[in-house]
């Protein structure tokens, strides 16, 4: 089944959209049977995202406190945490810089008279403070985060727990074990779910297809095409950055993570691509106890096509309002989203949100959130799945920096199961890239 995942993946967009079309064509937006059928399709990925949110937490917990524990030392996690920031801190400016100098460059809102596709709504700027995104940080409950599958509240309570599990050395070997055997619950879990992502697919490509037609991406053409080179450009970067320290395993990542990126492309949901992508970095040669740490601190802090286009879509509005800003306003305006868009992964609609935050700080009309909203679904594809490549290349690229890359296995081989040994720097038990 892994082999012809990706198969079956490209066979569901494929038919999904046909399918999609051809509903479009046969009823007429007003008609209840269109709607009726469309939200018929839409079951198909709501239930597979429902599977998918039941294994997160659950997962995040389980591999991030084996990680800590087999870490060991206290210094090594600290010395890998700062280099991820470091790493995500340089992304964020890469990607919202990028966004920046590119709407600068083409300009798509200048000139465009564009019509509203639909009231704002749901977007609770008032609450999006740096105070909110700091103490939202912290968990009350780790029940609470759990069932809410905030990762970074679970992150938290995780890093705590996985040090103090470190602290007591033999006597949590048990419980180590215990994190271990669950997080490989959770995937042979994630495989059976991985089953029906052709299906998700279908549905959710179906179902837009139906309501909007494909007129949609004509109507928006030259912001979409404009937004997905940007996008590209962003991969081209990122993957370069890779080499710099992976050499030529930076274009075999790419292979081995095509199958994630593929489904958060389709399914425009980081979280569906997760657990794949953790049994994809195994292979790669990625030792759990860097992944299960680093991955989902990245889900919260390195989001980077979802940064991208924070500060591409902002300067678009403007633009199509005709209010000019200044070079000095644009780098503020870069300052502030380097904030603002950390708290990005725990809030709904959570790009969105930071769009209007950011248009209300800069004195914009935030109703030109409305502008997005026929297109938004077509654009959280590229930007969900440049998400899961910007976080595969940091979490190989700090592996590397940490001298545990492992030589990679096939990439539809077994998944390995991780060492959790700990002593000499996290790197015993490891069986290490002599090339490395």
């Amino acid at each position: 089944m892994a082999k012809r995942l990706t198969l079956y993946i490209v066979i569901g967009m494929i038919a999904g959209i046909l399918v999609g079309y051809a509903l479009n064509r046969a009823y007429p937006a007003s008609d209840p049977s269109l709607a009726f059928y469309a939200d018929l399709l839409k079951l198909l990925p709501e239930i597979f995202l429902h599977l998918i949110k039941m294994i997160i937490a659950p997962l995040v917990f389980a591999t991030l406190v084996s990680g800590i524990a087999g870490m060991g030392d206290s210094a090594a996690l600290g010395r890998i945490g700062g280099r991820a920031l470091g790493w995500f801190i340089t992304a964020s400016l890469i990607s919202i810089g990028l966004g920046l100098v590119l709407v600068n460059l083409f300009k798509p809102g200048v000139g465009l008279a564009f019509e509203a596709a639909g009231p704002v709504k749901d977007l609770a700027t008032a609450d999006f403070t740096l105070r909110h995104f700091i103490l939202a940080v912290f968990p009350t409950s780790i029940i609470d985060a759990m069932a809410r599958n905030d990762v970074l509240q679970v992150l938290v309570f995780s890093l705590f727990f996985g040090v103090a599990l470190s602290a007591l050395g033999k006597k949590g070997t048990m419980i180590v074990e215990g994190c271990d055997a669950l997080a490989q619950v959770m995937l042979t879990i994630t495989d059976y779910v991985m089953r029906l992502a052709p299906l998700a697919v279908f549905g959710a490509l179906a179902a837009v297809i139906a309501t909007k037609g494909l007129g949609i991406v004509v109507t928006y053409g030259v912001f979409v095409s404009e937004f997905y080179f940007g996008l590209l450009l962003l991969w081209t970067l990122l993957f370069a950055m890779g080499t710099a320290f992976l050499g030529k395993r930076a274009l075999l990542l790419a292979r081995y993570i095509r199958q994630p990126v593929l489904l958060a492309f389709s399914t425009a949901s980081s979280e569906s691509a997760l657990p794949k992508l953790f049994e994809q970095l195994d292979r790669f040669g990625v030792p759990r106890r860097i992944s299960g740490f680093v991955l989902p601190l990245g889900y919260s802090f390195n989001l980077d096509g979802s940064m991208m286009y924070t500060s591409f879509a902002t300067m678009f509005i403007a633009q199509a309002y005709n209010i000019p800003l200044s070079a000095g306003q644009q780098i503020a305006m870069l300052l502030t989203l380097m904030v603002t868009s950390k708290g990005i992964a725990g809030v709904p609609r959570a790009s969105l949100v930071v769009i209007a935050a950011t248009l209300t700080q800069f004195g914009l009309p935030v109703e030109g959130v409305a502008l997005l909203l026929g297109v938004d679904t077509f654009l959280d594809m590229g930007r969900t799945a440049t998400n899961v490549v910007g976080n595969a290349v940091a979490t190989s690229v700090i592996t590397k920096w940490e001298g545990m890359l492992q030589p990679p296995l096939d990439p539809d081989a077994e998944a390995p199961m991780p060492p959790h040994d700990t002593p000499e720097h996290g790197r015993k038990g490891l069986n290490l890239d002599p090339d490395q």
